[in-house]
């Protein structure tokens, strides 16, 4: 029997996934498409009569305007919410800023496939001289943390879920043990690292795991925060579909 709820969403489609641009810790905004997507997040919580007591995002906007639509519309805009580098997007290193497609084309889909999905294959790393090194490194977001040694070049999945398990299990799960209602609006692999934790999924499994923009997901846990209900899509079936298949279509050579 569930004791225990916790609904995620990943961000709406950012400018950055509508260019098919690897983002990583790259601030960008949500397109057109990803704040109505955001919206009808909201819309679909507001159908099932969620009320949160409180919500965590990670420090970029696309996470957080994400969150804060889906909150307007559900009227919840004064609850607290907690931001954390911890749920940051995978860092994709020297691939930041580059089109998925063209990498493709240049390296092979086989690569890219390695480089976007291997479990513990990280990128390149981005060096001093990669455009957008001084806009991530030097963000006054970050001035405390994380440390000079956590502040990552580079990541594969496995190394992101490694900075993002310890939030859920020091932060959200004390939170739900108090029996709050909680609301996570984070991004792909910071969400994916969640869910192969929750379901003990094999790294081939969460490789494959297609997380869709905007359309929110929920767990019922028993009370050894073991998923009673996994993964429920709350959107319509064909809906979830597209989505699902428009982000396992990313990392191919036009």
């Amino acid at each position: 029997m569930a004791k225990y709820k916790v609904v995620m969403v990943r961000h709406g489609e950012s400018e950055w996934n509508q260019k098919n641009l690897f983002c990583g810790w790259y601030d960008a905004s949500l397109s057109c498409k990803g704040e109505e997507e955001a919206a009808s997040a909201g819309k679909a919580l507001k159908q099932g009569n969620y009320k949160f007591d409180v919500a965590h995002t990670s420090v970029l906007k696309r996470a957080q305007n994400t969150l804060g639509a889906i909150l307007k519309e559900l009227g919840q805009e004064d609850i607290p919410i907690s931001k954390t580098w911890r749920l940051n997007e995978r860092h994709y290193g020297g691939l930041t800023g580059l089109n998925k497609a063209e990498t493709a084309a240049k390296y092979g889909e086989e690569q890219v496939q390695i480089w976007r999905r291997s479990f513990d294959t990280p990128p390149p790393p981005m060096d001093k001289e990669h455009a957008y090194y001084d806009q991530i490194v030097n963000d006054c977001r970050y001035k405390d943390e994380p440390s000079k040694d956590e502040f990552p070049m580079f990541e594969s999945l496995k190394l992101t879920i490694q900075r993002t398990l310890p939030y859920w299990n020091d932060v959200i799960i004390p939170q739900l043990k108090e029996g709050k209602q909680i609301l996570i609006a984070a991004h792909g692999n910071s969400l994916r690292g969640i869910v192969k934790h929750l379901d003990d999924l094999s790294e081939e499994q969460i490789m494959n795991l297609n997380l869709p923009t905007g359309i929110p997901f929920e767990y019922e846990l028993d009370e050894h925060f073991k998923p009673v209900v996994s993964m429920k899509f709350l959107g319509d079936e064909e809906t979830v579909k597209k989505a699902i298949a428009a982000v396992a279509a990313q990392g191919k050579a036009k």
